[in-house]
Parts: C-alpha cells; sequence; structure tokens
C-alpha cells in the first residue's frame, strides 16, 4: 500500500508518524514534507497548493491513498481534483470545506440548523461595521475574517479603538487579501475552550478525544494569537455529559446539516467549542486535522490509522470500531524566537537523533529542514515535543524535559502549557 500526504507542518508529520505505525506497512509519501517528515516518508518538493503539480505526482506516484491534510488545498479543491482523476482521497470536497473557508458559511449554517453558536452581524462596508461596533458598546468583540488566514484572522478586540482598528485593517487595507472584504462581528462568549476532532464519513461521526489548545504566545496567555503554542488531552472540563450534549446538539446536526445542504463532508471535521453558562456552542469549525491537537490525539488513537481512512472513503464508518488508550498527552511548542511576527530560520538544532527524535517523546517537526546531516529551524513553529503518560502531570513533566534537551539560538516556548488543565483536575 501506498500512501501520499498533502502537506508540510507537525501536524502532517504526525499523521505520517501514525501511518507508520499500521501494521499494513504502508509505503509513505509527503509533499512538501520537512525535514522530521523525509526521516519516516519520501517527500517531494511541491507546494501543498500547487493542484496540477500534485495531481501530476499522484500520477506519478499511484498511491492508493492522497490524504489531503491543511486548510488551503482542501478549501481550492484538491480532492475534487484528485477524485476526478480516480485517486482515492481522505478530506472534504470544496463544497464542503466551505465550512472553514467562509466563516460567514458557517455561521449562516449554524443559524439556518439551530446549532447553538454566538450571535453576529456580517459586514463589507467598514463604516457600518464600525457604527455597529460602536452602537453595541460591549467589549472584548470578536472579529473575524471570512476566509482563510492562516490561523490569524480572529482579533478579540478590547476596546472600541482596536475594535477600529481592526475592522479598518481587515476591510479597507485587505489585512488578509479578499479572505478579509467581508468579515463577522460577533459576540464573545466565555467559558472552557475545547477542541473536538471527528472522523466523518458523511453519515456518522466519530468523536476522537478531546483537547486544550493554548493559542497566545506567552506565558499566561499574554502576547499575540498564534497557531497554537501546545496542547494537552484529553481535556478535564469536557465530561462525558457535555460530550453527551455536543453529540445531540452539535456533531449529528452539522453533519446531518451538510448533506441537506447537498455538502457531504467527508474526512476529519474540527469542532472549537466554548463551554458557555449556557451549554457548549461552536466557536469555529476546521475542515481538517487541527494543529497542534493532532499532535496529542493521534498518539493517543489505537485503531489503525489506516483501516479509518478506508472506512470513511467507503462510507463504513459506522462498521469500525474505533479505541483509544487510556492515557494523557501534552505537547510543547518550541519556537523561533519573534514568532509570531518576525523570526529568523536557518538555525542548527542540537539535542536530536538522526530520524529528529528523542528517547521517551515523539518529536513533531512543524518547520525544519534536514541538510548536511543536521536539521535547521525553517519556520515560526519549529517542533512540538509530545509526551504521553498515565497522569497528565507526569505527560507534562516528561515532554519538559525533553525541551530541556533541546536547543537553538533564540528558542522560544510557553513553560506554563497544561497547568490550566491540572488545575481543573485538582478542582
Amino acid at each position: 500500500m501506498k500512501i501520499l500526504v498533502v502537506g508540510g507542518g507537525g501536524r502532517e508529520h504526525a499523521i505520517i508518524m501514525k501511518l507508520a505505525e499500521s501494521a499494513r506497512s504502508p509505503e509513505l509519501y509527503c509533499a512538501p514534507g520537512n525535514g522530521g517528515i523525509s526521516r519516516y516518508a519520501k517527500c517531494f518538493d511541491v507546494k501543498a497548493t500547487d493542484i496540477p503539480g500534485m495531481v501530476a505526482l499522484a500520477k506519478k506516484l499511484q498511491p492508493d491513498y492522497v490524504f489531503v491534510a491543511p486548510d488551503d488545498p482542501l478549501v481550492l479543491g484538491m480532492v475534487d481534483a484528485m477524485q476526478a482523476e480516480g485517486f482515492r482521497t481522505f478530506g472534504p470536497r470544496a463544497n464542503a470545506a466551505i465550512i472553514e473557508g467562509s466563516k460567514i458559511f458557517s455561521k449562516e449554517l449554524m443559524q439556518k440548523y439551530g446549532i447553538p453558536t454566538g450571535r453576529y452581524e456580517v459586514f463589507n462596508d467598514s463604516e457600518k461595521a464600525i457604527a455597529y461596533i460602536k452602537a453595541q458598546n460591549t467589549y472584548p468583540t470578536v472579529i473575524k475574517a471570512d476566509g482563510l488566514a492562516l490561523g490569524k484572522g480572529v482579533i478579540l478586540a478590547q476596546d472600541e479603538e482596536e475594535a477600529v482598528a481592526a475592522v479598518r485593517s481587515m476591510i479597507d487595507d485587505r489585512q488578509f487579501g479578499e479572505s478579509s472584504a467581508r468579515i463577522v462581528i460577533e459576540e464573545f462568549l466565555t467559558g472552557p475552550e475545547v477542541s473536538v476532532l471527528s472522523f466523518t464519513d458523511g453519515k456518522t461521526v466519530v468523536p476522537m478525544i478531546s483537547s486544550m489548545d493554548h493559542k497566545r504566545a506567552l506565558d499566561g496567555d499574554e502576547g499575540l494569537n498564534t497557531g497554537g503554542m501546545g496542547t494537552v488531552a484529553p481535556n478535564p472540563y469536557y465530561t462525558d455529559a457535555i460530550a453527551k450534549e455536543c453529540m445531540e446538539r452539535i456533531f449529528l446536526p452539522t453533519i446531518e446539516a451538510m448533506q441537506k445542504e447537498g455538502r457531504p463532508f467527508s474526512g476529519c471535521l474540527y469542532f472549537g467549542l466554548m463551554l458557555t453558562l449556557d451549554g457548549p456552542k461552536v466557536i469555529e469549525y476546521n475542515c481538517r486535522f487541527g494543529d497542534p491537537e493532532t499532535q496529542v490525539v493521534l498518539p493517543l488513537l489505537e485503531t489503525d490509522l489506516v483501516d479509518i481512512i478506508e472506512a470513511v472513503y467507503e462510507e463504513r464508518l459506522a462498521e469500525l470500531p474505533i479505541t483509544w488508550k487510556q492515557e494523557n498527552a501534552a505537547c510543547v511548542v518550541m519556537a523561533s524566537g519573534g514568532y509570531p511576527v518576525k523570526y529568523e530560520s536557518g538555525k542548527v538544532i542540537t539535542g536530536l537523533d538522526e530520524k529528529g527524535q528523542l528517547d521517551g517523546v515523539r518529536i513533531f517537526h512543524a518547520g525544519t529542514k534536514f541538510t548536511d546531516n543536521q536539521f535547521l529551524t525553517a519556520g515560526g513553529r519549529v517542533l512540538g515535543v509530545t509526551a504521553t503518560a498515565d497522569t497528565l502531570a507526569d505527560a507534562l513533566t516528561q515532554a519538559y524535559d525533553a525541551v530541556d534537551q533541546i536547543f537553538w539560538d533564540n528558542v522560544h516556548y510557553r513553560r506554563d502549557i497544561g497547568l490550566r488543565a491540572l488545575a481543573a483536575r485538582q478542582g
């Protein structure tokens, strides 16, 4: 069996390493891949968004499955293009990936089908948006670019000045190109946040283990929003009772709504949830595995991922029991100093073995390259250091012990990953 994974970050490395554990012993390819991935799969220098180039690569390799992992190629229609050429795929078609590709689409879907979410309004005129913000006069307020923005298209404005600046930069200055030509201004929800990834074949939905992300760059949830500085699983706030409520009020209704809209969703659907005093509400959907949530969820998966991919593609997910390790996982992201704004690449990484790993943990490479027998930094988020253990405290200790053994010039990471989760469990 041969599998081509599209993408080149920490999420894709986690997927590759889980596929490598399969009893089916698949031959693994990745494009574009990265330094760490290159130690487990043959990598090809094709951009994840280069649909004609990726299709040409698939024709050359003839994989049994093409696993499209990142949001951009999914929204652009890479799955459609692969299926048109006869390739079996994992990931949603473009008409379903819009659930992440357009915040406006997802909010209107939830409103139409009664799926709980925050109140919102849509604008394409900055003056009208600013007038609305001033009339509401409630802060923080959430301002989102409609389209994809590398995980940075959400501003939590703390006051009128911040809100006005965000609106003008998005609509007038096109901070995120056409992605911010239209914006959503929505109610700021409060409560514990939970990330739940799920496998779905368009009919059946199987939630994975819940997780808790840490988006801010600095300790104490200070600093700028990032793609994620670390994560833990399972999320202590996500009880069995809440999981049951989410299945009945959010997960199944979303899958059914997409079916009714003629947009059946197949692949991995991510639910970003807020556990409010009024019950769980959807903050956002993603049309793919989250990053770095994947780095703590997949290490806990017992069922063969290749078997799951086949069951999803063949629409028989309901027939496959999916089981999980009764353990905890913690991932600490090591980043380049200055991320998420300005940072330097090309720094030599020390402390890793020839496969880019370290005993006792899993090292998922997000932004590295391998050259002259050494690993170099090649991105903002560089490594995700993940440990699993019986308790979260032990997983965190193991992860941070490993972090202490890895170094490059101007390395940056948070030192408080998982502390909120530990406090919640003790409380």
